[in-house]
């Protein structure tokens, strides 16, 4: 799941309906209602979230150091115009990243997963195979031994997101919230769980092992 965060509705609108088209949920606020809601919401409920966009509203540059306390997911800032002391100033402020608008959404997420790589080490070894498998984050199909492993979007974007936290335990509400979005009450829970049966009968057949460890009330773990 994506945040966007800008003073102007249309914008927020705008860039939450483009993560629609690449089948992402996000979250669109003003300045205000985000510095409330970050504050507010759970640590299960911001673990599933992917990155931040922040385009223009006040107090930008001192949101970076508030967003990283309670989230390690990449922040980028957008830009209107080209200035070199804006840009400067948004990377002293701890932003990830500075892209100048118009920018498609498939370039933000390529930004985010670059990002990514660099948070965490691990993930870094997802970027070449690794015992038969390799996963993108641009909209890709895996890879099994060089052959694309055609996923439906919801196993592709499960499988993305245990990848991304490889070696950690994420329970199946962070799936569903990163997956499907938080305020989403149109679909159960439940649904993550047949998500996932299918992809891990997929992942045995074309592995010859199951790269998804399970713990009943836990969750799930990428081992690779």
């Amino acid at each position: 799941m994506y945040v966007v965060v800008d003073e102007r509705e249309m914008v927020t609108d705008g860039y939450v309906a483009g993560f629609g088209r690449e089948g992402l949920p996000s979250l669109g606020f003003n300045g205000i209602d985000f510095r409330e809601w970050l504050t507010t919401t759970s640590d299960t409920d911001l673990g599933c979230i992917q990155g931040f966009l922040l385009g223009d509203f006040d107090e930008r540059t001192s949101c970076a150091d508030m967003i990283k306390i309670h989230c390690r997911a990449p922040i980028i800032a957008l830009n209107e115009t080209r200035s070199l002391e804006q840009t400067l100033q948004l990377f002293t402020s701890g932003i990830d990243d500075v892209v100048r608008k118009p920018v498609h959404v498939r370039e933000i997420l390529a930004r985010v997963d670059a990002i990514w790589r660099r948070i965490n080490v691990r993930i870094e070894a997802e970027a070449v195979p690794q015992r038969g498998i390799q996963v993108f984050f641009d909209g890709r199909d895996p890879e099994i031994d060089g052959e694309k492993f055609v996923l439906p979007r919801r196993e592709r974007h499960i499988l993305e997101y245990l990848v991304r936290n490889k070696g950690r335990r994420v329970s199946k509400a962070q799936i569903f919230n990163a997956i499907y979005g938080i305020f989403n009450e149109n679909v159960e829970e439940n649904v993550v769980e047949g998500h996932m049966s299918k992809l891990r009968k997929k992942l045995r057949a074309h592995l010859g092992r199951d790269p998804i460890e399970a713990k009943r009330y836990l969750g799930y773990t990428y081992v690779g």
